[in-house]
This record gives C-alpha cells, structure tokens and sequence, in this order.
C-alpha cells in the first residue's frame, strides 16, 4: 500500500468518517489484496477503498442502500470477471461475519466492478483466466 492511500485510510479514521472496525476491516481486505499479487496504491484502490468504508458505515448505522438504477448494467459488464465477481461475494461474507453487515447485492456488484479495475491494474498473473494460449 502506498503513502496516499494510507493517508486516505488514515483520513477516515482520524475524522470519524467511518467506525474504527469499518477502517480496520477495509485496511487488512486491501492488506489481503496486496498479498495476493494485485497492485493496491491509491491509483488503483482509492476509489474501492472510499466505496467500500462509506457502504460499510452506511449498514453499521442502519441506513437502507436502495438498489442502483444501473444495476443490470453493472451486472452485464461483471459477466466477463468472474473472479472479480467470487472476491467481492468473498469481501460481502467476510464484512456480514466481522462487522454484522450483510452488503446487499448492488453493493457487491459495484465492489466487484472496483475489484475487476484493480485486477486489470496488476500484474499480468491476475489475466490469466482471460489469456489464450496459442493452439
């Protein structure tokens, strides 16, 4: 994780934009996400890391998230990613387990279109369902 987006992080936490347990879940998701290979900077995961502190304590403070006009639409384009889609239903589980906060299928859609930018942001190992190898 690069400086920037741990001044994001770090931005949320110290104004209270989000509860500690939302920052520290989203902290070590995108901990898990550099593990795994992919390239987490500010660049690549900034706006995932607002969507996804922002949902969260949207849920945590009761608020209702309404389905989004483009959903449909999200969802086609989230056809060709499936392992975009498998990470965010991932994230989704993890989230309801440690913080009591089921994200409703819209979310996890738009956190999947986050986490297909991200992998198309990284390196070439995370294409590889998408690379054909010649015949």
């Amino acid at each position: 994780m690069d400086s920037q987006l741990a001044l994001r992080i770090r931005l949320f936490r110290e104004t209270g934009q989000a509860d500690p347990e939302v920052v520290a879940f989203v902290a070590a998701e995108l901990d898990t996400l550099a593990a795994e290979g992919l390239t987490v900077t500010e660049d690549t995961a900034g706006l995932l890391t607002s969507h996804l502190m922002a949902a969260l304590t949207r849920l945590l403070n009761g608020e209702q998230v309404a389905a989004f006009a483009t959903d449909q639409q999200v969802a086609a384009e989230l056809a060709g990613h499936p392992e975009a889609v498998a990470r965010a239903r991932a994230v989704a589980i993890r989230a309801e387990q440690a913080l009591g906060a089921p994200l409703p299928s819209s979310e996890v859609n738009f956190l999947g279109l986050h986490l297909a930018v991200l992998a198309q942001n990284s390196p070439a190992r995370h294409h590889s369902s998408q690379r054909r190898t010649p015949s």
